[in-house]
């Protein structure tokens, strides 16, 4: 494998990364802005009021986007498959 296939595998396999792990986070970022939001309005400061919310929203998020994330993975673990088997 020469340099630049090898900067191609690393390329793929960060934007893979990127394509699981963003919509996760942006939920997760948005909900805990909304909670921010309303204890700042509430003047409710308890500080763990955040993370019930957060991990449901997560756990549904990550539930929702199940199909998604197999599919990215099966075309990434195919695509990895084709560039070893033409190696030798």
């Amino acid at each position: 494998m020469s340099g630049s296939e090898v900067l191609d595998v690393a390329r793929e396999s960060i934007w893979v990364m990127l394509q699981l792990a963003g919509p996760l986070m942006g939920i997760g970022l948005a909900v805990g802005v909304g909670v921010s939001l309303l204890q700042a309005l509430t003047q409710v400061q308890e500080q763990t009021l955040v993370f019930v919310p957060k991990i449901v929203a997560m756990f549904v998020a990550l539930v929702f986007f199940l199909p998604f994330t197999g599919a990215v993975l099966s075309g990434f673990m195919e695509r990895m498959a084709d560039r070893i088997a033409n190696l030798g």
